[in-house]
């Protein structure tokens, strides 16, 4: 995927705004109506802990004309309910897809049912964005992929740091060359909670720092080794560290944990010129970029000749125009969808961090033995 595929993110900011009917002026100076751009209807399933925000952004940006949050706990229902009246509410999945306007799903429910949720939705005819990860298994994912190319349909997966201003700093950065060959991206992502009953902390946390890397990287990795442990509940890892190995002596390491007395969300990119740091629990300068290396003498006659000459120079904050990456995400789902045009975390995307986790997947329960990765094909 190249830069013209990505959709400008201060466009994204003004599209939202201009979704609905409103007044235009034509070079004659005759006032009419814009043409109505929003869908007839777009669904959210699954109202537990991200479904609200869903919500909310679908109706921030007033990008349809209807609204509909489903979930079969009615007191979920009732919270949305009371913070959007004009949001409706069903228990009934069979009902949104049932609907003729119902025209674009988000699957927010566990991971275990994606799968067959977005696969019911694909085949009644809607357009689904899945929360990540896309399936629990490459076949899964690739199936999903398959059934949405042959029903002509958008099918984009929630990797919502892909819409985040840092991450799309950061990725010109690299791309620039100001940072030099890339030798190594370190992440962490962890926090006390919140465990999921399904999926281990892999699955649940690697998810994003997985789509973070293949995707500032350019590139995907061509196998993985991981270790982790379980210490509250059976075969379900609470710790986990990833390592992933590309080609061009290029590894990232990504460290992931339900445990940690501390929320961190950071990621070090380390290249042969410069150096970037990217805190995203930061409230301000979230990028930071050092001017720091490291270079030895070219050539030399004996171990004794042998030095490292270290460099400290400055520390460059990038300024970023910040935004709500989820109404990013929002925004660019209701705009494939209407133009057809590809998502920027399409299916094939969502594909190939499952391929990843589940070579990961596979290496942990092996005690950490290296896994090349097998990506699905469709």
């Amino acid at each position: 995927m190249n830069d013209s595929d990505h959709i400008d993110q201060r466009h994204l900011c003004e599209k939202s705004l201009t979704y609905g009917e409103g007044p235009m002026v034509s070079s004659n100076g005759v006032v009419r109506s814009a043409p109505d751009t929003r869908l007839p209807g777009v669904a959210v399933v699954g109202l537990g802990y991200w479904g609200p925000n869903w919500v909310r952004n679908f109706q921030q940006l007033q990008c349809a004309h209807r609204v509909i949050a489903c979930d079969l706990d009615a007191r979920r229902r009732n919270h949305v309910k009371q913070l959007h009246p004009s949001v409706e509410t069903t228990a009934s999945f069979d009902d949104v897809l049932r609907d003729s306007e119902v025209e674009g799903v988000v699957i927010a429910t566990p991971v275990s049912t994606h799968y067959r949720l977005a696969r019911m939705a694909l085949e009644s005819g809607k357009s689904v964005l899945v929360e990540k990860p896309l399936a629990t298994s490459r076949q899964e994912a690739a199936e999903l992929v398959r059934l949405a190319q042959v029903r002509k349909r958008t099918l984009m997966v929630g990797h919502t740091f892909l819409y985040s201003a840092p991450v799309l700093k950061t990725r010109e950065i690299i791309q620039s060359g100001e940072l030099g060959e890339i030798f190594y991206i370190s992440s962490v992502r962890a926090n006390l909670g919140l465990f999921q009953h399904d999926v281990n902390v892999a699955w649940d946390l690697a998810t994003h720092d997985i789509s973070i890397i293949l995707w500032l990287l350019d590139r995907l990795p061509h196998s993985v080794t991981c270790q982790g442990q379980s210490h509250y509940r059976s075969d379900v890892e609470d710790v986990a560290l990833l390592t992933l190995h590309f080609s061009g002596k290029v590894i990232a390491f990504i460290h992931v944990s339900w445990l940690d007395p501390n929320k961190i969300r950071r990621t070090t990119i380390v290249g042969s010129r410069k150096m970037l740091v990217y805190d995203d629990t930061a409230s301000q300068e979230k990028l930071r970029i050092y001017d720091r290396g490291v270079s030895m003498q070219r050539y030399y006659d004996t171990f004794g000749e042998f030095q490292f000459s270290y460099r400290y120079g400055d520390i460059l904050i990038p300024r970023l125009d910040e935004s709500e990456p989820l109404q990013q995400e929002c925004a660019h789902f209701v705009d494939c969808i209407r133009t057809g045009s590809q998502p920027r975390t399409d299916g094939v995307n969502g594909l190939q961090v499952v391929s990843v986790l589940e070579a990961a997947n596979l290496s942990m329960r092996d005690s950490g033995r290296m896994m090349p990765i097998k990506y699905g094909t469709v």
